[in-house]
């Protein structure tokens, strides 16, 4: 009769802790017992194998440590044991990597599945990162919000844990997504109560509003900016840039101008590249009351000008017909900035005098643009007074 192995994960742990503590023992009789694999069949039991005498490819024989832990390697444990010295070239799990591959969604789902509906146990955390991770269609995607909804029932049930998922795999599902085109499934995941264990945050948002800057999609931003205020995320220096640039791309001046004042109010402390967007686009539509109230709330969050806030005041300073003041603007502008963004001052002053009033053509009427154009001429020439040297020809301007 066989004799009965007990619970084999416990006698391995304690054969390898016997082992370890036996030090280089322990790994010479490692490598004598991979060496010896060979020689024993699939079935043969701890008994057998102790009973045999010889082994044509070793001597001596393997002794009474060595025997146990060949039994237990029979037995299917080839995981490599953390801290021990096992190689992983011993007992190679190269197919157990590719099986877990070319698992699909539906067998993690049901096997998800099967582990708390039959099991009673929790999965590991590695196979509901592995189901995201795989998710590529609408289809998948339901199946992981029936995983999560499940799951957070189980947790609640069973375990207790009263605590949501935590927010990194909350950004994931919302990656995964917009990944697969499962728009509708991702504003869910910025539901601060819902059924799924998510807990929301900003990071979340931004997938979603990263993929609606990518597609001009200003509807898709409203959807989201209504979402993370209603549910209290709190809006960061990141969330402006995206929302303004999406604002600049599609030429919406009013929903740039609200969403602009609450991340003021909300005490976000803007980027310079956000100040950048908003300033040109005020200049472009020729709101010079916007623009200044923009540049104070600049000059609260930074002293130096960035060579588009600057050209921008410049800008403002020529539609109220000010054109020494816009001169002394960009002279101060040639005195901070470094010695190579000094080209970059003479392409400003092209786009000015040639693509500035062509684009206030829209906004403002001819008469307004004609005037405009001559405050242009009265600027070069009060930077040439001033030591500015330009190579634009005034007259063309």
């Amino acid at each position: 009769m066989k004799r009965a192995i007990g619970n084999p994960l416990k006698k391995l742990r304690s054969v390898v802790e016997y082992g370890q503590s036996c030090g280089r023992d322990f790994e010479r009789g490692l490598f004598r017992i991979s060496n010896y694999r060979e020689n024993y069949s699939e079935g043969s039991t701890f008994k057998e194998l102790k009973g045999r005498t010889t082994a044509p490819d070793m001597k001596p024989k393997p002794n009474a440590l060595e025997w146990r832990m060949m039994n237990y390697v029979q037995r299917g444990f080839t995981k490599s044991i953390s801290g021990s010295m096992i190689s992983r070239r011993m007992f190679s799990t190269s197919a157990e990597n590719d099986s877990s591959d070319i698992e699909t969604v539906k067998a993690i789902y049901d096997r998800i599945l099967d582990s708390i509906t039959k099991k009673r146990t929790a999965p590991p955390n590695a196979v509901l990162w592995s189901f995201v991770a795989k998710c590529s269609s609408k289809e998948d995607i339901g199946l992981l919000y029936d995983t999560l909804q499940k799951l957070r029932i189980f947790r609640l049930s069973n375990l207790r844990i009263h605590e949501d998922f935590n927010t990194a795999l909350c950004r994931e599902v919302t990656k995964a997504c917009v990944r697969a085109g499962a728009i509708d499934f991702g504003m869910k995941a910025l539901w601060k109560h819902n059924v799924y264990g998510l807990a929301p945050d900003i990071g979340s948002a931004h997938h979603l509003l990263l993929h609606a800057k990518e597609n001009n999609d200003v509807d898709l931003l409203v959807q989201v900016m209504k979402l993370v205020k209603k549910n209290d995320l709190p809006v960061q220096a990141g969330t402006a840039d995206i929302v303004l640039s999406i604002c600049a791309n599609s030429d919406r001046w009013e929903l740039m101008s609200k969403y602009g004042k609450r991340f003021v109010k909300s005490g976000v402390k803007l980027r310079q590249t956000s100040f950048d967007i908003w300033m040109d686009f005020a200049v472009r539509k020729g709101d010079v009351e916007s623009l200044w109230k923009i540049e104070k709330w600049r000059f609260e969050a930074m002293k130096k000008h960035s060579l588009s806030t600057a050209f921008s005041c410049a800008k403002g300073f020529l539609l109220e017909d000010k054109p020494e003041n816009a001169a002394a603007v960009i002279q101060m502008l040639t005195q901070t900035l470094p010695d190579k963004r000094v080209a970059d001052i003479e392409l400003e002053l092209e786009k000015l005098a040639s693509n500035w009033p062509l684009e206030l053509r829209k906004a403002k009427d001819e008469a307004f643009v004609a005037k405009l154009q001559s405050n242009i001429v009265a600027l070069m020439k009060a930077l040439r007074v001033m030591g500015v040297d330009t190579h634009i020809n005034i007259q063309e301007a």
